[in-house]
């Protein structure tokens, strides 16, 4: 969606402004003033830092979702005279609905991001999506709301969006495949003997991206690997297939795409979640980059190398569930957070996380869902069943 006449910066909703993507997206606002305009903010917890943004940016309206901290947040006395506090998930709705916003930039952990991105659509509102577990859980869902509401979908996640830049102009019948790349994580080059040691501040040390906790170690595991293809597979209206993926520890180059004829094009720049985020909310138009661009003179190599499945079983397992289809994405996606929850908080070994999520997959029951209701019952059957696993 364009921005109004009368406005003309696009207005942006962001959904998770406290996260590593949320930052990251705050700086390509502030490096645009004249392109974009800051009109909702949202986070789980942290009012604090919600309400300096609120202040630095301008923003009219802000959303606390989790209850006791949006209690928190009213009392506080923090937030600049104006402000509209929006609390619980309701709030994260009304954003994603602003009648303000031209696009809404979901960025929420999991998949607290659903039902904010499938009223973002019903309102008519450019989807910009970082949080890639929404259509791993309700794909068919979020792409049936996309074209009968006219939205975009503009990804954010840096594979995607490389996808979706090579992709431009050319017709979907002439593509062969896609393949993402991943760092490998934190511990590509560990032994197995070493590997039985880890602990979540080893798990946590990305080699070249600052993430998250859950998603580094869904790095280091390329459990989110997996989900990426799965994401790439409705992103692009592709067959499981055509969705592949190799170890690339520069994180230089984003993706490759091969088209029928054998020729392949790639995107390549540098590992800052700016450049992704800049291409989503200012698309289709290009500007000067937040961070600087490559330095040919200083880049030594690139090294490609393909993805053993026997060393990263989630990655094996995410591809089984992409093939699949049904509820199996939903599946995996809802042990794997299971999983990593519990390795994070010290109560289950890295090695043992695919373990639960294959006990999880082998122990749901799969089926074609004709509902959202249907996949959000998997989704919890799923959590059960994994929760059931790490207690057994």
């Amino acid at each position: 969606m364009a921005a109004s006449p009368s406005s003309p910066r696009k207005r942006v909703v962001l959904l998770g402004a406290t996260g590593s993507i949320g930052e990251s997206t705050l700086r390509v606002i502030a490096a645009h003033p004249d392109k974009l305009e800051l009109v909702g903010i949202a986070a789980r917890a942290h009012h604090a830092r919600l309400a300096q943004i609120a202040r630095d940016f301008h923003v009219p309206h802000v959303a606390v979702y989790e209850e006791a901290a949006y209690a928190d947040a009213k009392a506080s006395g923090a937030f600049p005279p104006g402000t509209q506090l929006h609390g619980g998930p309701a709030g994260l709705v009304a954003l994603a609905a602003l009648p303000a916003a031209d696009t809404v930039l979901v960025a929420v952990v999991g998949t607290t991001g659903l039902e904010p991105a499938l009223a973002a659509l019903a309102a008519g509102k450019d989807l910009a999506l970082a949080s890639k577990e929404i259509l791993v859980l309700a794909g068919r869902f979020i792409m049936a709301a996309a074209q009968k509401h006219g939205g975009k979908l503009l990804p954010v996640d840096s594979e995607h969006s490389a996808v979706f830049q090579c992709l431009a102009g050319h017709p979907q019948a002439g593509v062969r495949r896609i393949v993402l790349t991943a760092s490998g994580g934190a511990f590509r080059d560990w032994s197995h003997e070493r590997l039985t040691h880890v602990t979540p501040a080893d798990a946590t040390k990305h080699p070249t991206w600052s993430m998250g906790p859950k998603i580094t170690v869904d790095s280091a595991t390329l459990a989110n690997k997996g989900l990426e293809l799965i994401e790439a597979q409705w992103l692009f209206g592709l067959r499981p297939e055509q969705c592949t993926a190799v170890i690339h520890p520069q994180s230089i180059v984003h993706c490759l795409v091969e088209f029928t004829d054998g020729a392949m094009l790639a995107q390549l720049s540098p590992p800052s979640m700016t450049f992704p985020i800049q291409h989503a909310l200012l698309h289709p138009a290009r500007a000067p980059g937040v961070d600087a661009a490559l330095d040919f003179t200083k880049l030594l190599g690139l090294d490609f190398r393909p993805v053993d499945e026997l060393r990263y079983p989630c990655f094996r397992l995410a591809r089984q569930a992409m093939a699949a289809g049904g509820v199996a994405p939903a599946v995996f996606n809802a042990a794997n957070e299971v999983a990593v929850a519990a390795f994070l908080a010290g109560r289950l070994p890295f090695l043992a996380i695919p373990a639960v999520v294959d006990h999880t997959l082998q122990h749901v029951e799969n089926f074609e869902p004709s509902s959202l209701a249907a996949v959000l019952d998997a989704d919890a059957g799923a959590r059960r069943a994994a929760t059931a696993r790490l207690r057994a």
